[in-house]
């Protein structure tokens, strides 16, 4: 006897509170807050018990400009670059135009790299001892930006038949979508509306729900797997190496990010669909893999560095406090 397995059928409201009918808190902004918090209290955690060259009194800044020039800039940026080059080039006020969404990590993560290495020369401190300040939280901003993804609905998985796939009514708007689907779910109007807005006439109308059932396919919800590898895995392995290891060489938490980090995001777009219109590069993997190649060898020269650290006598951790 077979069992007909019924999947999740994604219908999560993007706002936490809404005041209009375009206006209110999204999660997604939700995740920015909560990361800026996050990293804020750790940092200031951090500074207190001498293991980084950063004053207490100073984190607030740090982490203030960080978020705004580092990431908000470096993500928006590298989402205009490495996404949506050809209405860039066309328009490059786009890129002001946050509230259409458009932010990626790589950008992000580039962006906060050197925002440190500026911030660090102009205070006379070393640019790796602040940077393995900030990887250590910087993991967890990254787990609450991909359960917002999945709160979103957007960059969801490859067709998967696991008991905990999910249908995703943002699929309609993905290049892959089958074309006689579209036409089906153009009956009902659906095509020019948002994910939420779909859902929500779909919880009135039994017919359309029922039509994106028949019609959406079961997916990984590859924002969570990522959530859990990039985010809180990575996180727990830096706080480790952070509070466990007496000598700990500076350059080597920011090495073992960057590494960590690439090698999860390229397992984990193995089960994420590729970006709507981009094409496999050589064939094999997704733009955003391809991406995180480059990361790969910027791992070696933090991890270079540190040995020289080492070597140095450089060391932090427990009883090893930074040393101006």
């Amino acid at each position: 006897m077979s069992v007909v397995l019924a999947h999740y059928l994604h219908d999560l409201n993007p706002y936490v509170i809404r005041f209009t009918e375009t206006f209110g808190v999204r999660w997604y902004g939700l995740a920015y807050v909560l990361g800026f918090v996050v990293v804020y209290l750790v940092i200031k955690r951090i500074t207190e018990r001498g293991w980084c060259m950063l004053k207490p009194h100073e984190v607030a800044d740090f982490v203030t400009y960080g978020a705004l020039l580092g990431v908000l800039v470096g993500g928006r940026l590298g989402y205009m670059v490495l996404h949506d080059t050809e209405n860039f080039l066309r328009a490059p006020w786009i890129f002001f135009q946050i509230n259409k969404g458009g932010m990626a990590s790589h950008g992000g993560i580039l962006g906060l790299t050197i925002y440190i290495f500026a911030y660090a020369r102009f205070k006379g401190y070393r640019t790796l001892n602040l940077g393995d300040a900030m990887v250590i939280p910087a993991t967890l901003g990254l787990f609450f930006g991909r359960l917002a993804n999945f709160i979103n609905g957007e960059l969801f998985g490859r067709p998967a038949s696991v008991p905990w796939a999910v249908k995703f009514p943002t699929e309609i708007h993905h290049s892959s979508f089958d074309p006689a689907a579209r036409a089906q779910l153009d009956g009902f109007g659906a095509l020019p509306m948002a994910s939420h807005e779909l859902m929500q006439r779909a919880a009135a109308d039994p017919a359309l729900r029922e039509a994106l059932e028949s019609v959406l396919n079961p997916r990984h919800p590859s924002q969570i797997y990522q959530a859990l590898m990039e985010g809180l895995l990575l996180f727990v392995i830096l706080l480790l190496l952070r509070t466990r290891v007496r000598r700990l060489p500076e350059g080597l938490l920011t090495a073992v990010f960057f590494g960590g980090y690439s090698v999860l995001r390229i397992i984990g777009e193995m089960f994420r669909e590729p970006d709507s219109g981009t094409a496999l590069v050589f064939g094999v993997m997704s733009n955003n893999q391809f991406y995180t190649l480059f990361l790969l060898l910027v791992t070696i020269g933090f991890a270079l560095a540190a040995r020289r650290n080492a070597r140095l006598g450089r060391f932090t951790g427990p009883g090893h406090p930074a040393a101006g």
